[in-house]
């Protein structure tokens, strides 16, 4: 999944005034059709492309069916048009309206959400977080890679290093690969986290309505946020398990896959035990 090959789209109708989507997406394991679904959110810079093969193995390992998707601004789904800003509630937004409405398109219907694991990295992580707080009662389970719950100082800091690293080195050639308008997919993402409006954004006190199972994955060297993220995730989630990785960056998925993989396995397969 490194090359955007033959994507598919759903088409989601305009909603509470916001204009139709176009979303590309892909299914894993398609024809497992009474497995679970894990659908995965990805982070702010990327798209179906960018995930690379982790979702197929992880489903492969989990016996998931596995639903991958970018989300609008990305890879080749609607890109932001140009100018536009991301509003400060702009993950909402997609946990709320992006996510359901993409649900319905492809006819996940009830009893189905209720067996599905949200997977999301960073940005996705947030995003994941956002759902199941919002929909209690829709999802088996919700597992937060590197999530980011509150506006830390060393985030915005990295961000701030991406814009330079995007004008003037080959980070934009590098994301290109991954984005058919790669302005629209960095630009909009950096912008509204490196928005002085932006300083305030805080999802924690939503974390109280999540009660599904909660996976919170983080490395001690990740780049972009400390342990604080996920120590606040526990405090507000008591239920939450915490997977405190040695190692691993902002994107563990990538650089410690066989120990974040082999962790969401216990936790996955010990949660589905515990509730039969």
């Amino acid at each position: 999944m490194d090359q955007l090959v033959s994507p598919s789209f759903a088409e989601l109708p305009a909603k509470n005034g916001r204009n139709s989507l176009r979303i590309e997406y892909q299914w894993l394991n398609a024809n497992w059709t009474d497995a679970p679904i894990a659908v995965f959110l990805h982070e702010g810079l990327g798209s179906v492309a960018m995930w690379k093969d982790w979702p197929q193995a992880l489903c492969n390992r989990l016996g998931f069916r596995g639903l991958v998707y970018s989300r609008p601004g990305y890879g080749a789904s609607t890109p932001r048009e140009a100018g536009t800003e991301w509003p400060v509630d702009f993950l909402h937004a997609q946990a709320l309206d992006v996510l359901p409405a993409l649900l319905d398109v492809l006819d996940i219907g009830h009893a189905e959400r209720a067996r599905m694991w949200v997977i999301g990295h960073s940005d996705g992580g947030s995003i994941a977080l956002l759902y199941a707080a919002a929909f209690p009662d829709a999802l088996a389970g919700v597992i937060a890679i590197a999530p980011h719950v509150f506006v830390e100082a060393m985030s915005v800091e990295m961000i701030g290093q991406a814009r330079v690293q995007y004008t003037q080195g080959d980070l934009r050639s590098r994301l290109a690969r991954y984005h058919a308008d790669v302005d629209s997919a960095f630009y909009g993402w950096n912008g509204i986290w490196l928005s002085p409006a932006f300083r305030d954004w805080n999802i924690t006190r939503l974390l109280s309505s999540i009660r599904c199972p909660l996976l919170a994955a983080q490395a001690e060297d990740d780049e972009y946020a400390t342990m604080a993220q996920i120590d606040a995730i526990a405090l507000h989630a008591p239920q939450a398990m915490l997977a405190k990785l040695p190692a691993g960056g902002h994107s563990p998925h990538r650089q410690c896959s066989d120990s974040l993989d082999a962790t969401i396995e216990e936790f996955v397969t010990g949660k589905a035990v515990s509730r039969h």
